[in-house]
């Protein structure tokens, strides 16, 4: 991509991404419209498009706002009927192209946080929302263990540079519960020594990448002997599968 990729700060640890070039933009998942409107009135930025990955009010709430104060704003999104406002409804395979910033993007569903959630990748770029965090995973709103550990397996064969651009400043906490899970390993110390100066600096832990994640991210590692141990000897049962570990895995992180 010939563009850049900006944090728009909004609630308390909300990142709308902003991918743009020097005249336009596209936001995904605007829940907030205010810190939007300000940044493209002080950038002098056209709002061209919004991508939605899912239906949830933090990922939605902006639409009607920018809509009004855009104009010619295509509208993204996966095939849930409650968003009215998406103008394009997209399955798995379906291609975005964003024509004023020259960039394709492909869909990826990815359900598991919520059932519609999709995901927006442009090698090496994944615009994934609240289905893969770094060190973590989203919680299972509407979903199956099965649906995510899928999903999560769809995004982890992508290629290890993909920067992976989620949607909330979850990192530190993840990582609290990574070394609870498995343990202090030295990539993983290595990743909160640097995320915890990233905060301290008021800066953001993300993009991460899929090399990373799948070096720190427990849900991504659930063949590792020594988080197996863990899990079992927390939950006293025997996990005989990838599956079921992973489901062990997120329940103990609802309840962390």
């Amino acid at each position: 991509m010939s563009i850049s990729i900006v944090p728009i700060k909004a609630f308390s640890d909300n990142y709308i991404w902003c991918l743009r070039n020097e005249t336009h933009c596209v936001v995904v998942d605007p829940g907030d419209p205010a810190p939007v409107l300000a940044y493209c009135q002080a950038q002098q930025l056209q709002l061209s498009g919004i991508l939605i990955t899912h239906h949830h009010w933090d990922h939605t709430g902006g639409l009607d706002d920018l809509l009004k104060a855009f104009a010619k704003v295509a509208v993204y999104g996966p095939t849930n009927a409650s968003i009215t406002q998406i103008e394009h409804r997209l399955v798995q395979g379906d291609t975005v192209f964003l024509e004023q910033l020259d960039v394709k993007l492909s869909v990826i569903e990815v359900p598991g946080h919520t059932l519609d959630h999709i995901a927006y990748y442009s090698q090496p770029h994944l615009f994934c929302g609240d289905t893969l965090f770094s060190a973590g995973c989203g919680r299972l709103f509407e979903g199956t263990p099965k649906q995510m550990f899928d999903s999560l397996a769809k995004l982890s064969a992508l290629p290890a540079d993909t920067a992976v651009y989620c949607t909330h400043e979850y990192t530190l906490a993840n990582i609290a519960f990574a070394q609870a899970a498995e343990g202090n390993h030295h990539a993983l110390v290595q990743y909160k020594e640097w995320a915890q100066a990233q905060r301290q600096q008021g800066l953001p832990t993300l993009p991460s990448s899929i090399q990373m994640e799948l070096a720190i991210n427990p849900f991504l590692r659930c063949q590792q002997r020594g988080l197996i141990d863990n899990l079992e000897l927390y939950t006293g049962l025997k996990l005989d599968s990838d599956e079921s570990v992973f489901a062990a895995l997120r329940s103990w992180k609802d309840s962390f």
